[in-house]
């Protein structure tokens, strides 16, 4: 059985959108397919009619500074990410996270865009993108519009674009000023397995050895990947210490809802390795701004 019957590669996001339009049957975008093919080869969805290679777009391919900000296209594949100067000077965490996610051969293929629309709650890139406060730029028939990242997801694996009519050009990201750092740290299965038992990412301002912003993200927290706003604000304004990442945790441990896979880890496991990851990642973080 076929698992699509055409491919396609336009050279810019108006022909990719009318490609999907048009498709007489169900299409798909594909850039690194890491996760596309297998499911088709698998079995976990049925095949398409229409594959869009966005690979020769110009515009989401590019990783560059705009401005005070940095943009990174949906199509750069991750090892680019993780290699790039840019990215290692604003987003560290985005690089920790990068060099993370599935080995190297993945790495060489997979690209942000598709770690963020597989909408899964604890995917490497969308946690580290939403501790650094990313946006995404989504791109319609008739318009474009900038979201926070946290807009995209509807539901574990669902994505809260309009499917077959959309698609994520890149991202945001607001350049790193003097004091500020960002960190992430992960816990996988022992096996060496590419799927996080719990990660976290984490930013923050530094000035005058205190913490003045901080953003905080956990998954898989909840069916959707999130921001922790009320560990946040237990941070800030208060020395970096045992008792305020402790104080950071409790709460924390009131938003989040942890849960037991069979093929990850209980619930309760979670719950003590949280408090590890938080504070090996605000520690980090903590003292790459003082650097």
């Amino acid at each position: 059985m076929n698992l699509w019957q055409q491919f396609l590669r336009p050279t810019s996001v108006s022909e990719a959108l009318h490609a999907l339009a048009s498709s007489p049957g169900p299409a798909c975008l594909i850039a690194g397919g890491t996760d596309l093919i297998l499911d088709l080869r698998q079995g976990r969805i049925s095949p398409y009619h229409t594959l869009v290679d966005i690979n020769d777009i110009p515009e989401m391919t590019v990783l560059e500074e705009r401005g005070r900000e940095l943009y990174i296209g949906a199509a750069v594949p991750v090892s680019r990410i993780a290699l790039s100067r840019l990215v290692i000077q604003h987003a560290q965490a985005l690089v920790d996270a990068c060099n993370l996610i599935g080995g190297p051969q993945v790495r060489n293929m997979a690209t942000l865009g598709g770690n963020i629309a597989h909408a899964l709650p604890a995917a490497d890139g969308t946690i580290a993108l939403m501790a650094l406060d990313a946006q995404a730029e989504i791109a319609g028939p008739n318009s474009r519009r900038r979201v926070p990242l946290v807009e995209l997801f509807s539901g574990p694996g669902k994505s809260s674009l309009n499917i077959g009519q959309e698609l994520i050009v890149g991202f945001y990201l607001p350049c790193k000023n003097q004091g500020e750092a960002s960190a992430f740290k992960r816990v996988m299965r022992a096996q060496g397995i590419a799927l996080p038992i719990l990660n976290l990412g984490g930013w923050l301002q530094r000035r005058s050895d205190r913490i003045t912003h901080v953003r905080i993200s956990v998954g898989p927290s909840g069916p959707t990947p999130q921001r922790i706003s009320t560990a946040e604000e237990v941070l800030c304004g208060q020395f970096l210490s045992q008792k305020t990442i402790q104080d950071a945790l409790d709460v924390l441990l009131q938003q989040v809802h942890f849960r037991t896979t069979p093929h990850r880890a209980s619930e309760d496991y979670r719950k003590q390795l949280v408090g590890l990851l938080l504070r090996e990642t605000l520690e980090t973080a903590w003292q790459r701004a003082n650097n």
